[in-house]
């Protein structure tokens, strides 16, 4: 299946840390370059990833009017793991109490919650993925002490 709609903005980045979010663990230092990724993502990077993941999403176009209601897309987040040399994300999605809440009038079933949930997971990944292969080539800045061992 494929998603015909426009591209959307990219995000605009937080300035939190991301361990504060429960999907997410960053170990080491807090230069999370999002400065740069918001730059990549604004040549040309989020188009890329946005247009190759939505040639593949099994999400359906009522869905993504659901996203673009509750102004998803922009409630991802973006940064560089300089320990594990990823960029990290965190996704947005739907409550588990998405129906006591009355989150949005359209939201009628689990299987589109869950549906939604995995298309924004799957679209993170896919934006971490552009970014690695075709942004960013920045060196590591953890260095291995001197005194480790040598399994030969």
């Amino acid at each position: 299946m494929s998603l015909d709609v426009d591209v959307p903005e990219p995000p605009e980045l937080e300035t939190k840390d991301p361990n504060e979010y429960e999907d997410a663990e960053v170990v080491g230092t807090s230069d999370y370059k999002r400065d740069e990724i918001q730059q990549f993502l604004q040549e040309g990077a989020w188009e890329e990833a946005f247009t190759e993941w939505a040639a593949t999403t099994a999400l359906s176009e009522s869905d993504f009017e659901i996203i673009t209601d509750l102004n998803m897309i922009q409630q991802f987040d973006f940064f560089w793991d300089s320990f594990a040399e990823r960029v990290g994300y965190h996704a947005p999605g739907i409550p588990e109490d998405w129906k006591e809440r009355e989150y949005h009038p359209e939201l009628q079933s689990w299987g589109s919650v869950s549906g939604i949930n995995a298309a924004l997971t799957e679209l993170g990944q896919v934006v971490c993925d552009v970014l690695k292969d075709e942004y960013i080539d920045w060196e590591s800045e953890y260095e291995a002490p001197d005194d480790l061992p040598d399994f030969e």
